[in-house]
């Protein structure tokens, strides 16, 4: 695409219909600017709207665009195509950061972001001057420009918060410490005095506070790694001036809105995050400042009000106590009573109130509510915060602590208690505080796991938490009643079982209330009790205990997805999988209506796939459902494929691409459940499977091939004389998955599957060429990875075909390349194969090759034939060998960039191990005995003298021991 105006004129008209909302003309323009995103140019096509175009919509749009193009096709990925030209790169790189500077902020934003992704993968090496670029930015004065520069540092070095150590990590920070420790410290220097200078002026002192937020994040990022020694050495300079920020109240910098967090609240909540950084890694250092700080944050606590728009900074400040108070050598200044009956008073105790905004979002906005509550999500709330304190007391004053807060609990319980409809949040904050009391250690998989001993869990629960569960109104207190559930599911291992099987029926009745919370929680709780184990791994409720709620429940969770605002809600879909494969026959009966619902719900969230959890959960349910069915009676999986093929047929022909994946795996579950032939619907859909474009897409390979296999296995015969002209089209999907580092295990699923099912007359002309790709890849590019896979083809080829077959194929390739072969690969490799099966294939066709090739006894490739026979010891006896050469450590990580789908795995799509010699070979060291008994008889004495002159004397005792589990002697 050259950089042309009429180019950018066809460019502004596809943009400005990728914002319709019509979908006929949304779609095909989006299509198009996928078609041409490969162009030369393209990326600067749309910087040059970006800086020149007229109107601001065209401008936001494209600046989206570019930031998403790049985040989907900077990133290099090794045997792929480089989707981005060179020209372009440098072009991107010379022009992008002052284009981002002199950009307004919504733009800005953007293009910060974009830098941010180039430079994860160019700074430093291909982007060297980078740093410079943006430092001296620092000069202009200009805090629009500053701003952007501090914006564009804090996102590129935000990562050192979460990276790994590592040398090439350490390097990275020391040449950003050397570049830009001193002219951040100057400009922070800077921009404090200039708040001084302009304390009266409101909006210049907006644009230094939103600086000074951005410099504090810096600081936060630069030293989390380590105390970087430059700012150990100006420790004073920082900490004084961050904390007569902390104790700063600026009437001009207050804001009236009670919900948006002003720009002091911003600063304030981020320097006690960096204070806490200090405390917790830095103690030693940080100890002359620590008390001042203590101080300050106290009375920052003390004087805040309750509003939504301080609960950032209050539960950051909260953080910082906790943080403090469980260091052992601060220890003694929490000791006092007075002064922990203080921090109960004054700080846990009314930021553990349950406020009217939080009962807002209880009601109003739900699934935010939820995320906070149950997933711990990282938008710190301060009854989080009050809770962690709690247990940050509790390291060293659990009595008093204890004591402290039952008077509370009790009291709150007694006002509950006088008049429940008006006092009910007191029972609310009393139920949080016994919480937080108890719980000393939680995961989200086994709930609390180690309780505070002074508080009686099963007390609490019969007294005070049932009751509201059982009361006959499952609407009346919707906050009490997920208090309560939340109650069960976090002390689910510490209550007695019969509690939980009483709190069962309780739990399905709770799946009917209006409240989103309320059933969500009741559906995440029963979820969570059917996942726990008893004795012998086995579940703790099992599904003769839960025989008599088998139809209330699938009925109410069925029910609660037609709820307002549940439609796709992902803990009900998940507490569906959850039952039915606890249930597994007992749900049965319930099959048809059960299906029915769960493809109507497939084809309506089809049309705009939103929830990934919920749809994954959705389609795991499906499968069990098929699982189930066609384990008690096979002949049912017609009537799935009746009832889910129109709604695949859809999906395919509609691309959704979230959904493919999915589709494959439900249809290799139910082809492999056919025992003999393909129904013909199948055969209908074959060629399509093989269009190049669905294997562009990563997350769709693994479950097309297994969808492939499955095509394989379960009628080869009749793709043989139905559709022998589509061979070369599954060798073309072969040929590209083997070039691939990432799929070519993948490749080889497919190979293996074509060699073991495809009846051998319908692959002869392409068995040559099929080795030649092979040994094309193995000199280009060998990867331990494809050693393992190769080694595996050729010895099922060889058990498939015999020893004599393999030998020739190789040796009509190229004169004595089957000695190169056994010399070069099988020998010195074999051991590094691993995973039972593909051993057992080794194994066998390696004795294979020992025993009934014949030119192993009487050519130049007898020499071979004892170091063979030694490797093949050395794979039954010896460890697996597992090392990978330094330089292939990370070849296997599937890295996905952009908004690609991943392949997501169904578990209960899951394959069956297939065992190709199974029924040939049980044992295969006893088959190894049995077949030199039968060549020792052919060639007598032969066999013998190699073994006496030349097997090593460990692997001759293991052979000696084989011999006789098989009770075979050599002749």
């Amino acid at each position: 695409m050259e950089l042309s105006d009429a180019n950018l004129q066809t460019l502004t008209e596809y943009l400005k219909k990728t914002l319709d909302p019509d979908p006929a003309i949304r779609r095909p323009a989006e299509k198009f600017l996928e078609s041409v995103e490969g162009s030369q140019n393209y990326p600067l096509l749309l910087l040059t709207l970006l800086e020149k175009s007229q109107e601001n919509v065209i401008k936001v749009c494209a600046s989206v665009t570019f930031k998403n193009y790049i985040k989907r096709n900077w990133r290099i990925i090794e045997d792929e195509p480089n989707k981005i030209c060179e020209s372009d790169r440098i072009a991107i790189k010379a022009n992008i950061v002052p284009l981002m500077l002199s950009s307004p902020e919504q733009i800005q934003k953007q293009l910060s972001d974009a830098i941010s992704i180039i430079g994860r993968e160019d700074f430093p090496q291909k982007w060297p001057d980078l740093l410079t670029e943006m430092v001296n930015r620092f000069q202009s004065g200009d805090f629009h420009v500053i701003n952007g520069v501090l914006r564009t540092a804090h996102s590129l070095f935000k990562r050192y918060r979460h990276e790994f150590k590592s040398n090439e990590l350490w390097t990275e920070i020391k040449l950003v410490l050397d570049a830009f420790a001193l002219p951040l410290t100057n400009l922070f220097k800077a921009t404090i005095e200039l708040c001084s200078t302009h304390a009266n002026d409101a909006s210049a002192l907006k644009v230094l506070f939103s600086s000074l937020i951005l410099i504090a994040k810096l600081f936060y990022s630069l030293n989390f790694q380590d105390l970087p020694e430059f700012f150990e050495d100006n420790m004073e300079t920082w900490m004084t001036n961050f904390h007569s920020l902390l104790t700063l109240d600026n009437k001009l910098l207050q804001t009236d809105d009670e919900e948006e967090a002003g720009l002091l609240e911003l600063l304030k909540s981020q320097i006690c995050d960096n204070a806490a950084l200090y405390a917790q890694k830095y103690d030693e250092e940080f100890q002359p400042y620590l008390p001042r700080f203590v101080t300050a944050i106290w009375n920052l606590l003390v004087t805040t009000g309750q509003e939504v728009k301080y609960d950032l900074l209050v539960s950051n400040a909260i953080q910082f106590l906790a943080s403090v108070c469980e260091r052992p050598h601060y220890k003694h200044l929490f000791e006092d009573q007075n002064t922990l009956t203080s921090i109960c008073e004054k700080v846990i105790v009314p930021n553990m109130e349950f406020r009217a905004a939080d009962e807002e979002a209880f009601e109003d906005n739900s699934e935010e509510y939820i995320r906070r509550d149950l997933e711990g999500s990282d938008i710190d709330t301060r009854r989080r915060a009050a809770c962690d304190l709690v247990r940050g007391l509790c390291k060293f004053f659990e009595g008093p602590v204890t004591g402290i807060f039952s008077g509370y609990v009790n009291s709150m319980l007694q006002e509950y208690a006088k008049n429940p409809s008006v006092n009910w949040k007191h029972k609310d904050a009393a139920i949080y505080l016994v919480t937080s009391l108890a719980s000393k250690a939680q995961t989200q998989k086994h709930g609390i796991t180690q309780a505070n001993e002074l508080v009686n869990l099963t007390e609490f629960f019969v007294n005070h938490i049932q009751p509201d569960l059982k009361s006959a109104t499952v609407n009346e207190f919707p906050v009490l009643k997920a208090d309560g559930i939340k109650y069960i599911m976090i002390f689910r291992n510490k209550v007695p079982k019969e509690q939980l099987l009483v709190s069962i029926p309780l739990l399905i009745n709770h799946l009917q209330a209006e409240s989103i919370v309320v059933h969500t929680y009741a559906a995440h709780a029963l979820e969570r009790l059917f996942t726990m184990r008893g004795t012998n791994n086995a579940t703790l409720i099992t599904a003769a205990e839960m025989a008599p709620f088998v139809e209330v429940l699938l009925t109410n969770l069925f029910k609660a997805l037609t709820l307002p605002g549940s439609s796709e809600n992902e803990y009900i879909m998940k507490a569906i999988m959850r039952s039915f494969s606890l249930l597994q026959e007992s749900i049965i009966p319930y099959i048809p209506s059960v299906i029915t619902q769960l493809t109507q719900k497939l084809l309506a969230v089809s049309k705009n796939p939103s929830k990934p959890h919920f749809n994954h959960y959705m389609f795991e349910s499906i499968c069990l459902s098929i699982r189930i069915t066609c384990k008690a009676n096979p002949e049912a999986v017609g009537s799935f494929e009746e009832a889910l093929f129109l709604v695949f047929t859809e999906i395919l022909q509609n691309d959704v691409q979230e959904f493919i994946p999915y589709v494959f795996q439900v249809m290799s579950l139910l082809l492999e459940m056919h025992k003999n032939e393909i129904p013909s619907s199948y055969m209908a859909l074959f060629p399509h499977l093989l269009q190049p474009v669905l294997w562009e897409r990563t997350g769709n390979i693994p479950p097309l091939v297994r969808l492939l296999q499955a095509y394989l296995e379960r009628g080869a015969s009749t793709i043989a004389s139905a559709a022998a002209d589509k061979i070369p089209g599954l060798l073309g999907v072969f040929q590209k998955l083997i070039a691939s580092k990432a799929n070519d295990h993948q490749g080889f699923y497919l190979l293996n599957s074509i060699i073991e099912h495809m009846p051998p007359e319908s692959v002869d002309q392409y068995r040559k060429q099929i080795f030649i790709l092979l040994f094309q890849r193995l000199q280009n590019s060998k990867t331990t990875k494809f050693i393992k896979s190769f080694l595996v083809f050729i010895n099922l080829y060889c058990i498939r075909y015999g020893a004599l077959a393999l030998q020739e194929i190789f040796d009509s390739i190229q004169p004595k390349m089957f000695g190169m072969v056994l010399e070069k690969i099988i020998i010195p490799e074999i051991q590094k194969v691993s995973g039972q099966v593909e051993k057992k294939i080794c194994a066998v066709g390696i004795t294979k090759i020992l025993t009934e090739c014949p030119p192993m006894m009487d050519t130049e490739y007898t020499k071979l034939w004892i170091p063979l026979l030694q490797a093949l010891i050395g794979l039954f006896e010896l460890p697996e060998d597992d090392t990978i050469p330094d330089e292939e450590h990370f070849i296997d990580i599937e890295d996905t960039p952009g908004y690609q789908t991943a392949f997501s795995q169904l578990a209960f799509a899951g394959k069956k191990e297939h065992d190709p010699v199974g029924q040939m070979v049980n044992n295969p060291r006893i088959h190894l005995a049995q077949s030199l008994h039968k060549l020792s008889t052919a060639c007598p004495g032969r066999v013998l003298s190699m073994l006496s002159t030349s097997l090593n004397a460990e692997a001759l005792q293991y052979l000696q021991g084989y011999l006789q589990a098989a009770s075979v002697s050599l002749l």
